[in-house]
């Protein structure tokens, strides 16, 4: 029987460990689905779908010693899994302003009163100690049109956080 299962792994950033990690799954007979990493402050995660004959404990098991040499934490989820689910993004959003508490959940929070999906959110923060600015970009599919967004995020434009909102080019051919 072939088991889903949704891995994560965090700790310091350091080269190999996407090598090391993606060896010790291919030994185990355990096939790679999608997979997002990245570094956040110095440290990398890696968040990807697996899938094979192995069970969460028998996955845990071998994969435990390579995180372990790594310095990487472990988890993993059982999940309901699959391959070509992907839904293209039919809006971008970007957002950017003098970074406080809140710029993520109030933006968030107006999107998903008026139904968009979030596919995909980074953020960072640039400028200096002293004037940090937040940026961030999300992609997602809207429910409603455009304008309706841009009239529901107006009040933030009035509190200081530039937010712009892009169709998704998308081809298809």
């Amino acid at each position: 029987m072939n088991h889903w299962y949704m891995l994560t792994l965090t700790g310091a950033d350091r080269p190999g460990i996407v090598a090391r990690i993606t060896q010790a799954l291919f030994e185990q007979g355990m096939n790679l689905g999608e997979a997002s990493m990245l570094r956040l402050g110095g440290n990398f995660t890696i968040m990807m779908m697996v899938s094979g004959e192995l069970d969460a404990g028998e996955l845990e098991q071998a994969l435990a010693p390579v995180a372990g040499e790594l310095g990487l934490s472990l988890h993993i989820d059982p999940m309901e899994g699959g391959l070509h689910r992907h839904v293209v993004p039919n809006l971008m959003v970007r957002v950017s302003g003098a970074d406080r508490a809140g710029i993520v959940a109030r933006v968030t929070g107006v999107l998903a009163e008026h139904g968009f999906n979030i596919f995909d959110l980074e953020s960072d923060v640039a400028g200096t100690a002293e004037q940090p600015v937040y940026l961030m970009q999300i992609a997602g599919i809207a429910a409603e049109p455009l304008e309706t967004l841009e009239a529901a995020l107006a009040p933030l434009r009035e509190e200081g956080i530039e937010v712009n909102i892009s169709p998704v080019e998308t081809l298809v051919g």
